[in-house]
């Protein structure tokens, strides 16, 4: 099963790291980075608002867990956030994406 990943970065440069360190583990396939997004969240008792970076990345689904450990270490948030999706595609592009990944 494929995979879309959405990771929320401080800026355009962790995301590249992050994008980068993956790529290299051959957990993803691609990654893509939309360089400035407004978030808007709850963190420790406080409503915040922060301009980030969103990393969007696609693998297959069982390196989700693997994904989360590496982004975990190279992240510079103490919690960040995550979220992975089952995602449709055509069948080349399922082909390609697995594969480039493990």
């Amino acid at each position: 099963m494929i995979s879309t990943g959405f990771i929320a970065c401080a800026d355009f440069a962790e995301a590249k790291k992050i994008a980068s360190a993956l790529l290299d583990k051959r957990l993803i396939a691609c990654a893509n980075i939309a360089p400035e997004i407004h978030s808007f969240y709850w963190w420790k008792g406080k409503r915040e608002e922060a301009k980030e970076a969103l990393l969007i990345v696609k693998t297959r689904k069982k390196h989700a867990r693997k994904i989360f450990a590496e982004v975990k270490k190279l992240h510079s948030y103490e919690l960040p956030s995550m979220e992975f999706f089952e995602a449709e595609t055509g069948r080349e592009n399922e082909k390609w994406i697995k594969k480039e990944t493990k």
